[in-house]
C-alpha cells in the first residue's frame, strides 16, 4: 500500500513525526487509546491535525474534493431547495454551514440566495479549524460583496440560543471520529491503537465498554441477526448526542446532511467484514489510518439510519432520504446547468460544467454514492419542493 503513495515532503514528514510523538507519549503514559480517540488526534489535535493543519486539503491540490469544489452549480441547487425555507422563515431566519471547508460553498449559496432575494440574516460557519476559519474569511472577504460579506459570521461552538432557519452539512459526519468495533466468541470488542516492541502504532483489540457494546447490540437488534466472529466495522454511539449538540437549539425549520453512506442494512452486508474506514492521501484513498498520521484525512462511511434515529431523539422528523443526484435533479440543477452554459465563455468553460454535472449525479461518482438526508422541526407546512419530496426514499431507511 505504502509503495503506491507519494511521499511526503520533509515539511510533511516532520509535521507526521510531531504527531507521532504526541501519539506515543499518550500510548506510553496511559496505554492503548481507542481508534475514534486516535482519529479526533489525527484529525483535530491543536497545531498537528489533518485540519488544523496549513496544508491544502480541498480541490486538485489537496487530498479530495468535495461537491462545491467542482463548481457552483451544487450551491445553487441547495439554495434552491432551501429558497422556501428561508422565504416561510422570514427576516430572522439563519443559515448555519457546518465545516465550512475552503468557503466555496459559502461563496456560492450567498451569491444565489442574494440573486433570489432570500438571504438569511446571518450567514454563520460552525469551523473548529483555525486553518480553514482564517482562509475561508480571506476567501469570502475577496470575493463577496462588502454587503454579502458582512452577513457572515463565525461560531467556536453551536448556537446557545434559539433561532430559526437552516443547518446544512457537506461531508461533515463521515469526519466525526468512528468507533470501530468486532466480534470473539459472540462477545464485542473495540479496536484500539498501541504501541508495538519498537514504537510502531499498532491495532489491537480490548473488550468494549457498556456504551459500545449497547450501540452493537442494538445494530444487532435492528439487522435481526448477529455479527459474525471476526466481523469488523464502525459505529458512532456519539452520534445522537452530537446532534442534539449541534442542532438542539434550532427551534424551527430544516436541516440537510449530504455525505456519502448507506442505509443500515446496506452499511453491514456480510461481505463489508472489515468496515468502511478510508484514508485519503493527495487523491489516493487507501486503508491504513496509521500510515503517516496527520497527514491523511480518515473517514467512515454514513448509516443513514442511525443519522435518522439521531435525528429523531433530538426532536426533528425526517422530511425527506434521496440520492445526491435526486436530490440536485429535483432542486433545479437543469436549469441551473442551462443558464451556465448559456453564460459560459468558451468551449472549456463548458466541457467543465458538462463535467461537473457528471460527477455530482453519475452513480459510479457523486451522484449514488453520496445521500442526503432533510429533517424538519417547528414548521406548520413543509416548504419543500414537490418534486425533491416525490423522490423521496425514506422507506429504505
Amino acid at each position: 500500500m505504502a509503495s503506491r503513495l507519494p511521499d511526503p515532503g520533509p515539511d510533511e514528514r516532520a509535521h507526521s513525526d510531531r504527531l507521532l510523538q504526541l501519539l506515543r507519549t499518550q500510548i506510553a503514559a496511559h496505554g492503548p487509546i481507542p481508534f475514534a480517540q486516535y482519529m479526533e488526534r489525527c484529525l483535530y489535535a491543536p497545531g498537528l491535525g489533518y485540519y488544523s493543519a496549513g496544508k491544502t486539503k480541498f480541490g486538485e491540490a489537496g487530498d479530495f474534493v468535495t461537491a462545491p469544489e467542482l463548481g457552483g452549480l451544487f450551491a445553487q441547487c441547495i439554495a434552491n431547495a432551501m429558497h422556501p425555507v428561508l422565504a416561510m422563515l422570514g427576516s430572522e431566519a439563519d443559515f448555519l454551514e457546518l465545516g465550512g471547508g475552503s468557503g466555496a460553498f459559502a461563496e456560492a449559496v450567498l451569491r444565489a440566495f442574494g440573486a433570489a432575494g432570500t438571504l438569511p440574516r446571518r450567514y454563520l460557519i460552525l469551523e473548529p479549524s483555525a486553518d480553514l476559519r482564517d482562509r475561508q474569511r480571506e476567501r469570502l472577504a475577496a470575493a463577496l460583496p462588502a454587503a454579502l460579506n458582512a452577513r457572515v459570521a463565525w461560531l467556536d461552538q453551536p448556537p446557545e440560543e434559539e433561532w430559526r432557519g437552516v443547518l446544512f452539512a457537506n461531508e461533515v459526519v463521515d469526519a466525526l471520529p468512528t468507533t470501530r468495533f468486532t466480534l470473539r466468541a459472540g462477545e464485542v470488542y473495540e479496536e484500539h491503537v498501541a504501541l508495538d516492541g519498537e514504537g510502531r502504532l499498532v491495532r489491537t483489540d480490548r473488550p468494549a465498554d457498556a456504551l459500545v457494546s449497547g450501540a452493537v447490540r442494538h445494530l444487532e437488534r435492528d439487522l435481526g441477526q448477529p455479527f459474525a466472529d471476526g466481523y469488523r466495522s464502525e459505529v458512532l454511539p456519539q452520534l445522537p448526542y452530537w446532534v442534539q449538540a449541534v442542532a438542539g437549539t434550532l427551534s424551527a425549520g430544516v436541516m440537510l446532511f449530504v455525505d456519502y453512506g448507506y442505509v443500515r442494512r446496506e452499511y453491514y452486508l456480510p461481505e463489508r467484514s472489515d468496515g468502511t474506514l478510508m484514508a485519503h492521501y493527495r487523491h489516493h484513498a487507501h486503508n491504513d489510518p496509521l500510515h503517516w498520521p496527520g497527514l491523511n484525512d480518515l473517514t467512515a462511511s454514513v448509516d443513514f439510519t442511525a443519522l435518522a434515529e439521531a435525528g429523531n431523539s433530538a426532536g426533528f422528523g425526517v422530511a425527506a432520504y434521496l440520492p445526491q443526484a435526486q436530490l440536485l435533479l429535483a432542486s433545479g440543477l437543469q436549469v441551473a446547468f442551462e443558464q451556465a452554459h448559456a453564460q459560459a465563455g468558451d468551449d472549456f468553460a463548458r466541457h467543465r460544467l458538462a463535467q461537473e454535472v457528471r460527477r455530482l449525479t453519475m452513480p459510479e461518482q457523486m451522484g449514488e454514492r453520496f445521500q442526503a438526508m432533510l429533517f424538519a422541526r417547528g414548521l406548520d407546512v413543509l416548504p419543500l419542493a414537490a418534486e425533491l419530496l416525490a423522490a423521496d426514499q425514506g422507506g429504505r431507511l
